[in-house]
């Protein structure tokens, strides 16, 4: 099943995916709630009665709604750092060997959820545009409360999965992580999700087993990433090493995640520019590095996740705090 959240006048309302019509919660039955944070919150009652349903009526042409995240309004919004090949390679491109920790546990960090948007333009401000990156990413919604969850009964937590865009900021990135805080300016600008989110049992054809010494369930699924139409990045969300369950469990240890909560894989190998200009830079030094720019059209595409576009667009500002940094540095000579 596929849900989707779409904006109708000034209402965001929740709506099953069918072909290539919406059929809005409240004409599939009378009991669904209108958004899909309350169907979360019920999503033992609620989830029976939607998968029972049957579409009828005049549904509404998906092309012609306006589609907000799937979670339009997450609890909270964590990032893992999932696929071994995006880490070793990205520490290979900075001259570091493979740290020893990856595999000892899996590791997340907090993102901005209140600005978690859906597929349409990405609003940036002129310093996000210093090495502006695309990162392909699946992400999970949590559809039950849970504290101290295991891993062996953790995916029974997950409500579905949908395409994740965590856009990156590399130059802010990098810099305030040279503090060993992080990352944060260079994240919260904006975390795109959807289309739609697609429930586990829409999945089960795609089911793989997961790596050898890990516990959860994985999905061969092809991941691609284009800009402007030219594909730039390819994998499998199957490499992912670390399971979402594997994450659900870490996440829930001594905390208690809530119906709503996002939880992203990281992202998949060789699926950002830092890596592929990385690579291309170690391979021939004269290789001229592609970031994102004004007017470019991103495309996340994930076997049966569906595609996920935005365009970048550039605020009509100059104000930046890259410069408010280096007035402070000239200063304090």
């Amino acid at each position: 099943m596929k849900l989707v959240t779409y904006l109708s006048g000034s209402e965001e309302r929740l709506a099953m995916l069918s072909g290539d019509l919406l059929y809005d919660a409240a004409d599939l039955h009378s009991s669904l709630p209108s958004t899909m944070r309350a169907f979360l919150e019920g999503w033992d009652d609620l989830y029976p009665l939607i998968a029972q349903s049957k579409p009828g009526g005049t549904g509404i042409p998906v092309d012609d709604a306006l589609l907000l995240a799937p979670v339009p309004h997450p609890v909270s919004l964590r990032d893992g750092y999932a696929f071994r090949r995006h880490v070793e390679t990205a520490r290979r491109n900075r001259g570091l060997d493979m740290i020893p920790a990856f595999d000892a546990f899996p590791v997340f960090y907090f993102g901005n959820h209140t600005t978690v948007q859906g597929q349409g333009d990405i609003h940036c401000m002129p310093d996000h545009f210093e090495k502006l990156d695309y990162e392909l990413e699946c992400a999970i919604v949590i559809c039950r409360q849970g504290t101290n969850i295991p891993a062996t009964e953790a995916d029974r937590y997950i409500g579905g999965l949908m395409i994740m865009n965590d856009m990156s900021a590399r130059t802010l990135q990098m810099e305030e992580m040279q503090l060993s805080l992080g990352p944060a300016k260079g994240k919260d600008f904006c975390t795109v999700l959807g289309p739609w989110l697609v429930t586990t049992d829409e999945l089960e054809q795609y089911e793989t087993p997961c790596k050898p010494g890990h516990t959860g369930r994985s999905w061969n699924l092809e991941m691609t990433a284009a800009v402007n139409g030219i594909t730039l990045s390819k994998g499998n969300f199957a490499d992912m090493s670390w399971t979402f369950a594997e994450l659900i469990e870490r996440a829930s240890y001594g905390a208690t995640l809530y119906p709503g909560d996002v939880i992203g894989s990281g992202t998949v190998g060789r699926g950002c520019l830092l890596e592929l200009n990385g690579t291309a830079r170690r391979e021939s030094p004269g290789h001229k590095e592609q970031w994102l720019q004004p007017g470019d059209k991103v495309a996340l595409e994930v076997t049966g996740l569906g595609k996920l576009c935005n365009t970048i667009i550039r605020q009509p500002t100059h104000w930046s705090i890259l410069n408010q940094k280096k007035k402070h540095a000239d200063t304090s000579r």
